[in-house]
């Protein structure tokens, strides 16, 4: 008997979660809000709209998790990570809570929350999750007095489609109360697992990972990092500099870049993530990116890099400070695609970008006789090109870039591609880019940002534009400035069915203006976005 004791003790004892405590599902009733509508890229509001709004932040977890079936909840994974900034642990325990008592079986969570976006969308894909949970507001500021958003991916590692969002935006608007065990809180500093038992003996699993391990396994299968190593770290290596600007990217270019690949440690600035990103904007561009800009102008540097809070933007310098706009990077990485071993293997399924990126990348596509498709703004677009295998590079104006490795922009893959093409080309950023510009041709480019504007009066600014544009009397109007005159070639609202579903997008208006000075033709196109929410806060 006592023999059998032991044996079943340790039999038992194997059984998942068996000697986690029991915890209980309490349900607490709530109202509901009208302001829940996720944009292309999740909710975003001020941290205090989630803080100081009672159970806000709880309801939009439960509306997100009411889109997975209750028939497969149990067997579900979900992935869970953020950027770090203000508010994200708190966050992810209301998110492990409301899981648990959903009847979610598996949590797979970043060590200490972190896991940027592209890691996630790995993870997503790696695991077979149902779908992921980011705790990001991208490239907005953090902080007590910043924004705090949630994002849903879906089972491919993409944002979640219009369908999913409306589901989401629905449930949200007619909830009244939430499942929730609040006696669970999970130890996000320790890799491993941690079970609990919810009521009934049902084994609820938590996975705490190294947010950086699965992303960098991926790139390696990717690039070849023998070739970037020898460009790093070689004997005629290159110097760089690459700034995380204190968000998610930190970790991953401090053991990818520096540890692994052998760049210095003194390459990669601003990497220790922070809740508030050190006090700065953390969107790489000219403006917010000045450190890095003024430190690449000094001429010590060959190669410099910034990313935003979450990791799927970059921005990329040559030496001296060159600067390369986002829709150029696409063009050259399109047009030196062959330099990254991943797409000599897979081959070239078609190039993309979206609506308001200039056309430097049809040149390539049109020279190089490569399928190109124009879509609206956001990602899920690409998403749906590349899950029908119609895709394999794509690029936006917002410094977002990425191919079919994920389903979400990458600014460390971007990055990577970057330094691959310089591996293969051994020539200077200036260089490459002179040589694209002379062979396919150049679309000058610049993207304007307007920030914390009043949101019904761009709306109004936007309505009155579209007015006026639209009208059949615009085309052919003439616009004088100095000694120049313009006048409107085309004006068109931009539509987009799509190829893979046949959905229809439409509502980005863009103009093209022609020189009439003299015999020099000037072509520009203007192209409005409807991105105007929450004061201004790009959805």
């Amino acid at each position: 008997m006592y023999c059998w004791l032991i044996c079943s003790k340790q039999l038992i004892a194997q059984s998942p979660g068996f000697w986690a405590k029991m915890v209980k599902i309490t349900v607490v009733k709530t109202k509901p809000y009208t302001d829940q509508k996720p944009g292309t890229s999740g909710l975003r509001k001020r941290v205090t709209v989630f803080q100081q709004n009672e159970h806000y932040a709880e309801n939009f977890i439960q509306s997100i998790l009411s889109v997975v079936e209750p028939s497969e909840r149990q067997a579900a994974t979900l992935v869970v990570g953020g950027d770090g900034r203000f508010y994200m642990k708190e966050a992810i325990q209301l998110i492990v809570q409301i899981a648990a008592a959903n009847g979610i079986g598996h949590l797979v969570i970043g060590q200490d929350g972190i896991m940027s976006t592209p890691a996630v969308s790995c993870v997503i894909r790696q695991t077979k999750a149902v779908g992921g949970i980011i705790l990001t507001a991208s490239h907005n500021p953090g902080g007590p007095n910043g924004d705090f958003g949630i994002k849903y991916n879906i089972a491919s590692g993409g944002p979640a489609p219009e369908g999913i969002t409306n589901k989401i935006y629905e449930v949200s608007k007619g909830l009244q109360e939430y499942p929730i065990c609040p006696e669970i809180k999970v130890d996000l500093s320790t890799i491993g697992k941690q079970t609990f038992q919810v009521d009934s003996f049902k084994p609820f699993t938590v996975d705490i990972v190294d947010s950086v391990e699965a992303y960098g396994e991926m790139l390696r299968g990717i690039f070849d990092f023998p070739a970037l190593k020898e460009l790093l770290s070689g004997a005629k290596h290159i110097n760089v500099r690459l700034d995380a600007m204190h968000g998610v990217v930190g970790p991953y270019v401090k053991k990818i870049v520096c540890e692994e690949l052998g760049s210095p440690a003194s390459s990669a600035v601003y990497c220790v993530p922070k809740e508030d990103f050190g006090g700065h904007h953390p969107d790489p561009n000219l403006t917010y990116a000045a450190d890095l800009v003024q430190a690449m102008k000094g001429g010590e540097y060959d190669f410099g890099a910034a990313f935003d809070g979450d990791g799927d933007r970059n921005m990329v310098l040559g030496k001296h400070g060159f600067f390369v706009n986002p829709s150029d990077s696409v063009a050259v990485i399109a047009a030196n695609i062959t330099s990254i071993p991943y797409f000599q293997r897979t081959g070239v399924k078609g190039l993309a970008r979206s609506m308001p990126t200039s056309a430097a990348l049809d040149n390539v596509a049109k020279a190089l006789k490569m399928q190109l498709y124009e879509t609206p703004t956001g990602w899920k677009f690409f998403g749906n090109l590349m899950d029908a295998g119609k895709l394999s590079l794509c690029g936006e104006e917002s410094f977002g870039t990425g191919s079919d490795h994920i389903r979400e922009k990458d600014g460390l893959w971007a990055v990577l591609a970057w330094l691959s093409i310089l591996a293969v080309r051994k020539q200077s950023v200036e260089e490459i880019m002179k040589e694209h510009w002379h062979k396919f041709g150049r679309n000058f480019f610049t993207r304007y940002d307007y920030e914390e504007v009043d949101s019904d009066a761009a709306n109004k600014m936007i309505t009155e534009l579209e007015a006026a544009m639209l009208a059949p009397s615009f085309v052919g109007k003439k616009f004088s400035s100095g000694d120049k005159t313009y006048e409107v070639a085309v004006s068109d609202n931009f539509a987009y069915t799509d190829p893979v579903d046949g959905s229809v997008s439409k509502n980005q208006v863009s103009f093209q203006i022609k020189s009439v000075s003299g015999i020099v033709l000037l072509s520009l196109l203007w192209k409005v976005q409807h991105l105007i929410s929450n004061k201004g806060r790009d959805q």
